[in-house]
């Protein structure tokens, strides 16, 4: 499909406020234009802001205009891995997924150019590319890599590389080049002085300060003391954006991963958003992909500090809305990536948040260089050596076993060279043998616990996260460690059926503030000992808290305008985990005593999660009883919309809804036999408890 006009307007708006870079343009018009390429790959490198991205869309240009293929991939738009990357460069190039990318390269008939943006999120892939993938590639495709950092020094010590590789640094854009921006810009020639005075030629504050201009042309622009020119020029944007709605779309494109129109409109209630999301898409610090609007970083972690200081009740009810955005759509999903995406979007919404910063941060700049991936058959004896260095040979004899039993549930993260630095290993309690799980101390203490204390239900799950460490830091704090969390968080959120996880630690005091935040609870009764040394453990009752439920608690505590230094206090009813057959038994009870608030006082079902999500976790007795009697009432309700079920409906109604004097007079009332009557009582009141059962096990849609 070609590209829409309103693309076409946009691209060309963007290229006639281009300007300077005549050095980097007149590299590139050379090198493409040569009959043999000078060298394969081109670096681009600078700080944030100075127009990487807006380089890279003129390299296109150029390339089109010589009817050359320009493929441009943005490291944003994909995980850091190979299968990722393959992936997007199939999309580029209109192929199937499961296309050779290097084959159908090659087959292509001219040369081409490889754009690739935001390279440093690439760090994980950095070998892989230079080593493996793009020597496979024809001699005459010329790679743009533009990113943050320079060549890392694995490209200059190879001898083949070096010759073949050129980089340019950008800077700011000389006094001339602004000039020409501003001027490009409609902006005043008297102005120029004191705004090249103020932004030095900073390509993110040119446009900025150009933005504002946009919104009121007859301003005069005046010199601020403030050092953070980014944040000041934000500042002034924000005061003159052309209305309320305009300010607020801003706002939510900076809390969110991705923008859309339909996310606007839904979220800030409007008839229709097109306008405010143009605005924003015009805006020269936020790009569009194709999955939505990316303000950028620099300018979104302003905007959102700025929100959080200024005006801290708006920026807790924005977060609600999109959570709440965000939970909608994943119980309208059935496709378990969109679902993955929806929960990275869920996730983060947390990032600013002062007790997760240090793990999300670390997650979505991908500043390190770690690339998640399976087990594989070479890591098992680096891992079981690892384990022994930090834990001891018997926990090595464990870890072999359940390697060997479970693989699929360990997942390794490795650095550039491929080499494994840190893992985690998710155990299946329930998947395992009795004999194997009463052979390790971590999982028989694990196990007994949850036999005493919590039993699973059928096709319930329960998993231990029985090792999970850092080469060098073990189980302290660190940026691999917020990796780990972030596999664990991921494992929460995707597995089916998951009713408990435990969570092991070598100190249980040190991460007791962190996981207690994060609703993980001590449970000294599974503590075991291994080698003479005590390990602590944590865990999760997911039938308690599910998953979003569990999100949501994540989101009130970090949007309070009181920031709570510790969490709030649990609710003063303790959530019963009942069978199959005991919520059963507790339904006929409720049914019987339906009308008889006084008698429903002890019925079980008060302390279930179904009335939890009902009434709420502070509820009081009262509450909970109207709870339970409404989701009675209402799923009875819902057997009206068959003609099959209508017949167990009007015996429902008439026994307990809204009863007659005796079981005889409702069969009377019906106009059944009584044995008939009696038959189809009892196959409502059971298809009536496998609904409600239902909601018990899986949790009530937010």
């Amino acid at each position: 499909m070609g590209e829409s006009r309103l693309g076409q307007r946009l691209k060309t708006a963007r290229q006639r406020r281009f300007v300077g870079r005549a050095r980097e343009l007149a590299v590139f018009q050379s090198a493409i234009s040569a009959q043999e390429l000078p060298f394969i790959l081109l670096a681009i490198f600078g700080p944030g802001g100075i127009g990487k991205s807006l380089l890279l869309q003129e390299f296109a240009r150029l390339s089109h205009e010589a009817g050359l293929r320009a493929l441009r991939l943005d490291a944003r738009n994909f995980a850091p891995s190979p299968e990722s990357f393959l992936a997007a460069l199939c999309e580029a190039m209109h192929v199937p997924e499961t296309a050779d990318p290097a084959q159908a390269l090659g087959g292509y008939a001219q040369r081409q150019i490889i754009l690739l943006d935001t390279y440093e999120l690439l760090a994980p892939l950095d070998a892989w590319l230079r080593d493996i993938f793009l020597p496979q590639l024809p001699d005459d495709i010329l790679i743009v890599i533009a990113g943050q950092n320079p060549l890392s020094p694995g490209w200059n010590a190879d001898p083949g590389w070096q010759s073949l590789t050129r980089s340019l640094s950008l800077r700011n854009l000389s006094p001339d080049e602004s000039a020409d921006y501003l001027a490009k810009r409609s902006i005043p020639d008297e102005q120029h002085r004191d705004i090249l005075a103020f932004t030095h030629g900073h390509p993110l504050a040119l446009s900025l300060v150009a933005d504002a201009f946009d919104q009121h042309p007859e301003a005069v622009f005046q010199p601020e003391s403030e050092p953070d020119m980014i944040k000041v020029l934000l500042e002034r944007l924000l005061q003159q954006a052309p209305g309320p709605a305009f300010r607020a779309a801003l706002e939510v494109c900076a809390l969110v991963r991705l923008t859309t129109e339909s996310l606007l409109t839904e979220v800030l209630a409007l008839p229709d958003a097109h306008e405010q999301f143009m605005w924003l898409r015009a805006l020269s610090f936020v790009e569009s992909s194709r999955l939505g609007l990316i303000p950028h970083e620099l300018a979104r972690e302003v905007l959102v500090a700025d929100l959080h200081w200024r005006n801290p009740e708006w920026y807790a009810e924005l977060h609600r809305r999109l959570r709440d955005y965000y939970a909608a759509h994943f119980r309208h999903t059935r496709d378990p990536q969109h679902q993955q995406q929806i929960l990275l979007d869920y996730i983060h919404l947390h990032r600013d948040s002062p007790s997760l910063r240090p793990y999300l941060d670390a997650f979505f700049a991908q500043e390190g260089t770690l690339m998640v991936d399976v087990m594989r058959a070479g890591d098992v004896p680096l891992l079981l050596e690892l384990i022994e260095r930090h834990e001891g040979a018997e926990a090595r004899h464990h870890a072999g076993h359940w390697f060997d039993r479970q693989p699929q549930g360990v997942t390794v993260l490795r650095d550039t060279a491929q080499q494994p630095v840190a893992f985690i290993a998710a155990i299946v309690l329930n998947q395992a043998d009795p004999v194997e799980v009463a052979a390790d101390p971590a999982t028989h203490a694990a196990w007994a616990y949850l036999h005493h204390h919590a039993p699973l239900r059928p096709d319930e799950i329960a998993t231990i996260f029985r090792f999970w460490m850092d080469n060098e830091e073990y189980q302290t704090f660190s940026y691999i460690q917020g990796q780990i969390a972030i596999r664990a968080i991921h494992y929460y959120l995707t597995t089916a059926n998951l009713a408990f996880t435990f969570l092991p630690c070598a100190d249980p005091a040190y991460w007791e503030m962190l996981f207690t935040y994060a609703d993980l609870h001590r449970i000294p009764e599974a503590d075991y000992q291994i080698d003479g040394r005590h390990y602590g453990e944590y865990g999760h009752d997911w039938r308690v808290t599910p998953p979003m439920a569990w999100l949501e608690l994540m989101g009130e505590r970090e949007t309070s305008v009181a920031p709570q230094v510790a969490p709030p206090p649990p609710s003063a009813v303790v959530i019963l985990v009942l069978s199959e057959t005991e919520f059963g038994g507790a339904l006929r009870d409720a049914l019987r005593d339906l009308l008889r608030a006084d008698r429903l006082r002890t019925n079980p079902l008060l302390r279930t999660r179904l009335v939890e999500a009902k009434a709420g976790h502070q509820a009081g007795a009262g509450e909970r009883i109207a709870a339970l009697q409404q989701l009675i009432i209402t799923t009875t309700e819902q057997l009206q919309t068959t003609p099959r079920e209508m017949k167990l409906y009007r015996v429902l109604y008439h026994t307990y809804l809204h009863p007659a004097a005796t079981q005889e007079q409702a069969a009377e009332l019906l106009d059944l036999p009584f044995s008939t009557y009696r038959r189809h009582l009892k196959a409502g009141v059971s298809r009536l408890a496998t609904l409600l059962w239902e909601v018990e096990l899986r949790g009530p849609a937010l």
